[in-house]
Formats: structure tokens, C-alpha cells, sequence
């Protein structure tokens, strides 16, 4: 199946450094890689050695907006409540789209999975979680901004063991519209539950966004997890 799935396009910030270390970050619903592009490139100025990789959701039709086609991972019938009808289909297909990115990386560019950090925003933190806590790849840590656990039922057995013990960085605006911040305080319990090493950052008075110091924090965390010289 890996043969015949799309390959997704991405907005690419290369390393203006030696390469060694990646971020992939994947938006949120009928945003593009272009919306966080300049987060990339503002990160990329203090972490000269890291490429960042924002892939771009394929058009489909979104029950939640009234079947209009716009770039989605999966599809979404409704926010007030996560905890039924998600689309698993949806988000596995995704999952191997993103899947092909990372391979891409550890197979043809020769970064270890160790130096990739997976994640991303809203929708995008969705497909983060899930393509990090199933991935057979031990990450060098996820990012979680404004998002919520996928198959919260099931997704602990289909966690591999290989991420349990990396960092999570998870930041949520407690003012959140979109993206309730109960729905953020949950997962985080779950994963804490599970013994997953997640560190979980309220943003004061943050709607469904992010903030300069969200951005502040996510840049120490990099550095923390791929600094410039791999950790021996």
C-alpha cells in the first residue's frame, strides 16, 4: 500500500549549518506548511544546524465544515466532543504519508531518528502524537501545541515501546475556542498515566494559537533535545 499512497509536498527551511538534526511540523486544519514556515525560519536562526520540514495535508472534504473541501490529515465531525467517531482511517493514511518523510530522512539524508523531533499544532498535533507514540523509531522528542489525544481508547496498545521514554513538549492556551484545554489536560493525564515523560506548559489567557513565549519555550526544548552537538 506504502507504494501507491501520495507522497505529501512540504515547505522546507534548510539547515544553514552542517545538517544533523530535523524537525518535521505538521499544521492544523485548512492551514498549509507555509503557516508555520516563518516559525521555522525564526527557529532556524538559533539552531543554524536543524532543517525543518513542514508538510502540506491534501485537500478533503471536512464534516465539521459542512463537507467543504480544505487541507485536512483526517476527517473531523465535531469538536464538542473528542471522544467518539474519530476518523482512525484517516489518520493512519496520514500516518504513513508522514511516515515516508521520516524514512526519507533516516534512509536517504542519514539523520538518525535520534536527531528528528516529530510534531505540530491543533490537527497537526493530533498526527504528531500518533505517528510518535507508534513510530518503531526512537525520536529525539514531540511536540504537542493545542491538540488532543487520537484514539484516546486504544492508542496506548498501539504505542510502541520505543518513544516512552522521550520528551514531550506540550503547550495548550487555557483560553483555547477550538481546541478545548480540557481536552489538552486529559491527554496529558492519559500519557502521564502510561509513564510517558510529557511536560505540559498552560498559556495564560492563549486562544487556539501560539505566543511568542510558547515559541520561546518550544526553541529551548530543541535545544535541549538536538543541540548542535549529538550527545555522545
Amino acid at each position: 500500500m506504502a507504494s501507491t499512497l501520495q507522497k505529501l509536498t512540504s515547505v522546507v527551511h534548510q539547515a544553514t549549518a552542517k545538517h544533523s538534526a530535523t524537525v518535521i511540523f505538521i499544521h492544523g486544519l485548512g492551514d498549509s506548511g507555509h503557516g508555520w514556515a516563518p516559525v521555522g525560519e525564526e527557529l532556524g536562526r538559533h539552531l543554524p544546524h536543524v532543517k525543518f520540514i513542514f508538510p502540506n495535508a491534501p485537500d478533503m472534504p471536512v464534516t465539521l465544515n459542512y463537507g467543504m473541501a480544505m487541507p485536512s490529515w483526517y476527517d473531523i465531525k465535531a469538536l464538542s466532543t473528542i471522544d467518539t467517531d474519530q476518523d482512525e482511517a484517516g489518520m493512519l493514511k496520514s500516518r504513513q504519508q508522514v511516515m515516508q518523510i521520516i524514512r526519507e530522512e533516516v534512509e536517504q539524508n542519514n539523520i538518525p531518528a535520534n536527531r528528528i523531533v516529530i510534531g505540530g499544532f491543533s490537527q497537526g498535533c493530533v498526527m504528531g502524537l500518533l505517528t510518535g507514540l507508534t513510530a518503531e523509531y526512537k525520536f529525539a522528542g514531540i511536540v504537542s501545541l493545542s491538540g488532543y489525544m487520537p484514539l484516546h481508547k486504544k492508542i496506548m496498545n498501539m504505542a510502541s515501546d520505543a518513544n516512552r521514554k522521550t520528551p514531550i513538549f506540550w503547550g495548550h492556551g487555557d483560553a483555547d475556542q477550538v481546541v478545548r484545554y480540557d481536552y489538552g489536560v486529559h491527554s496529558v493525564e492519559l500519557l502521564k498515566k502510561n509513564k510517558f515523560d510529557v511536560r505540559f506548559t498552560t498559556y495564560r489567557n492563549l486562544g487556539h494559537g501560539s505566543s511568542p513565549q510558547e515559541i520561546r519555550d518550544l526553541l529551548n526544548f530543541l535545544k535541549e533535545v538536538i543541540p548542535a552537538e549529538p550527545k555522545a
